[in-house]
């Protein structure tokens, strides 16, 4: 049974740091990446990584976001510099095993779902 649990969202103020940690992927999940959503929004994609490295960002975070996995210690990291207030969401990290050719930012290809962290970034 995978569990992925999120932690180190907060409230920072405009071009503060973050860095989220997601905990419990495991090794045959080989597609993972970070989402967000934002009140009266829907879900977006805001970075993905699979096995081999290769990371996806969308356009909206990148050069400030970078995802990342320490997989001595089965943690997935999104570290977040440059905040700003558009970056208020509800973060949720997810993962799946469907490989490269599906891991990408719609999140429809990914079944486990952490629980979310709230960042809030005030101007």
């Amino acid at each position: 049974q995978v569990q992925l649990v999120e932690s180190g969202g907060g409230s920072v103020q405009a071009g503060g740091s973050l860095r989220l940690s997601c905990r419990g992927y495991t090794y045959s999940l080989n597609c993972m990446g970070w989402f967000r959503q934002a009140p009266g929004k829907e879900r977006e994609g805001v970075a993905t990584l699979v096995s081999l490295g290769t990371t996806t960002y969308a356009d909206s975070v990148k050069g400030r976001f970078t995802i990342s996995k320490d997989n001595a210690e089965n943690t997935l990291y999104l570290q977040m510099n440059s905040l700003k207030p558009e970056d208020t969401a509800m973060y949720y990290c997810a993962a799946s095993n469907v490989g490269s050719d599906y891991c990408d930012l719609s999140g429809f290809w990914h079944n486990h779902w952490g629980q979310g962290t709230q960042v809030t970034v005030s101007s």
